[in-house]
């Protein structure tokens, strides 16, 4: 009888697809180091009642609704390459295959293999804070899920490693370094929704799962020692945020405004300011 497993007996591995919904043949794996992997199903199902009974007459399969949300690290291996799929230029879609096993992975015994096909990025959420790494929350929405007691036939399977400090980030306003950020954070929300059409064949999976209009916002935080963010929230301001992610990777937003500033207690007896931010967009992810 096989024990429950625990969790450093499971694996999060992606790919991008060629053909939306289906994964490559012979695939090569790509893993991200996650903190926790939350993997979820949804069948929608349709509940009939009717006239004559107290209780359903009929459950129906609905439209799939698979998800899946994933905690990580930024790998220092290579900080941007399952992050950069947040981008609405990069409109492809990703089969992330989830796997339970025992043993060592290599030659791994009593696999549960969670492969969903056809995601999509939906929101993201990357944040610093001193003497810390740089950590990425990731949600994914999909169109079908395929479990299975194995790997899959032919895959490679490749981890990337390590982590990005704190120290190797950095916040850049127009042309100009912020050296008084202690925490800074960003959210990309593409908002997908699920289109499906009526058909005989697969009408229970979405057609389509095309981004809808995009939201992008994020918050630092700074010693307070300047009222530049009060003053240029009066003034209207508008700038651009570079957020350095390690080596020469980095995410820049375009055309930020200051939605919000306040002061708050950092460190139990020191000032620090916050400021909330949305970009007008576009946003950029890539290696300088």
């Amino acid at each position: 009888m096989v024990e429950t497993y625990g969790i450093d007996e499971e694996r999060f591995y992606y790919v991008e697809e060629s053909v939306f919904g289906t994964t490559p043949t012979n695939p090569a794996m790509l893993g991200a180091p996650c903190d926790g992997i939350d993997p979820v199903f949804d069948p929608s199902n349709i509940k009939l009642r009717g006239a004559g009974s107290y209780d359903l007459q009929a459950i129906k399969k609905g439209l799939r609704k698979p998800s899946l949300k994933i905690n990580y690290k930024l790998p220092s291996d290579a900080p941007i390459n399952l992050l950069q799929w947040a981008k609405i230029d990069l409109d492809k879609s990703l089969s992330c295959q989830v796997i339970y096993y025992k043993g060592v992975f290599g030659s791994a015994t009593d696999i549960i293999s969670l492969l969903f096909k056809g995601m999509r990025i939906s929101k993201v959420s990357v944040e610093c804070s001193i003497e810390d790494i740089i950590k990425a929350v990731m949600e994914f929405e999909g169109q079908d899920l395929v479990t299975g007691t194995a790997k899959i036939t032919g895959a490679t399977y490749a981890d990337y490693s390590g982590a990005v400090a704190s120290h190797e980030s950095y916040v850049k306003k127009d042309t100009t370094i912020l050296d008084r950020v202690t925490d800074w954070k960003f959210e990309i929300n593409n908002n997908p929704r699920r289109v499906p059409v009526i058909r005989t064949s697969s009408g229970y999976l979405a057609k389509y799962i095309p981004f809808g209009k995009r939201e992008l916002s994020g918050e630092l935080a700074f010693e307070f020692e300047s009222k530049a963010e009060h003053d240029e929230a009066l003034a209207d301001t508008e700038f651009d945020l570079e957020f350095g992610l390690g080596g020469t990777c980095k995410a820049t937003f375009f055309d930020c405004k200051w939605d919000n500033v306040g002061n708050t207690r950092w460190l139990e007896d020191l000032l620090c300011a916050k400021a909330k931010f949305t970009a007008k967009g576009p946003v950029a992810i890539a290696a300088s």
